[in-house]
């Protein structure tokens, strides 16, 4: 049974489960607590516990921390790559482009002393001077699809975590290991307890983490009924809220195409990744535009 990160502890959780599979043998992998709202209220209480700690701590020291995650995530993106094949059935380059998709957006968290610089506009008008600065929000919570497990987790949490705020994740109950291993190698990398979080679970775990007046702002992945859900709930509370859903990708095939390129890149457009990322036929990188998750 999968446990929940709460803090820098991985609880054990009595709840029912799900079985996780291996989608080529029909192997049960492992088993996946749905998380109710207790459960969710423990991961927030021990994000907003760290978020004052971590908010006071200098950027520089995060950006830090920041780049042992990312050492070890290019140590260990082989692992991470055939953990995605095992347990979402992708193809192992495709999982390989994944994780390094993933990896490219620590990159770009690790730019965080530019990004959060602020400005200052002198005489805007008559003895009237203009000061921006960037302040973390709080608690962050984030939902990621199943066709993604690696990659999309990787979209969120860096780079809301470098710029002060602390986070839940939770992952995906069809396909859980990819973040379960984040979590681990993000602890590894030596960020103080509570920073990062993460509550297995289905509809009820997710709308109680969307719902719960600690959390600040939601990132959601997924399809377009459950996006439509998630922001309504995260707006009547006011919460920030990005929710990326409903995406389909559409091709136009010229007279003049090149057929041997357009069929394949149809075929992958259409089945590939639930109909929601375009597999480049040179690379075979995923290029997602939303995905699907069920809630």
């Amino acid at each position: 049974m999968l446990k929940n990160l709460i803090g820098s502890e991985w609880k054990e959780v009595s709840r029912p489960a799900l079985p996780v599979y291996n989608p080529a043998t029909g192997e049960v992998l492992e088993e996946v607590p749905l998380s109710g709202a207790e459960e969710v209220e423990e991961a927030v209480r021990a994000a907003a516990q760290a978020f004052p700690g971590w908010s006071r701590t200098p950027l520089l020291e995060r950006v830090r921390l920041m780049f042992r995650f990312k050492e070890l995530l290019e140590a260990h993106a082989e692992e991470l790559a055939r953990l995605v094949t095992l347990h979402h059935g992708k193809t192992l380059e495709e999982a390989r482009g994944e994780v390094r998709r993933g990896i490219e957006v620590v990159d770009f968290a690790l730019s965080a002393p530019t990004l959060l610089q602020g400005r200052t506009l002198r005489e805007v008008t008559g003895g009237v001077d203009q000061n921006l600065f960037h302040y973390p929000l709080g608690v962050v919570a984030g939902l990621p699809p199943f066709n993604f497990p690696v990659m999309i987790p990787l979209w969120m949490f860096p780079i809301a975590v470098v710029a002060g705020n602390t986070f839940v994740l939770k992952p995906s109950e069809r396909t859980p290991l990819g973040a379960v291993r984040l979590a681990e190698l993000f602890l590894e990398a030596g960020f103080p307890e509570g920073v990062l979080n993460l509550v297995h679970g289905g509809k009820e775990a997710a709308e109680a983490l969307v719902a719960h007046p600690e959390v600040r702002a939601v990132q959601f992945v997924g399809s377009e009924p459950v996006a439509r859900r998630i922001y309504a709930l995260a707006a009547q509370s006011g919460k920030r809220v990005s929710a990326a859903g409903g995406a389909k990708n559409h091709l136009v095939v010229m007279p003049d195409a090149d057929l041997d390129q357009a069929v394949p890149a149809i075929l992958n457009s259409a089945f590939g990744y639930a109909g929601a990322g375009v597999l480049s036929p040179n690379t075979h990188v995923p290029h997602p535009q939303a995905t699907h998750n069920e809630l």
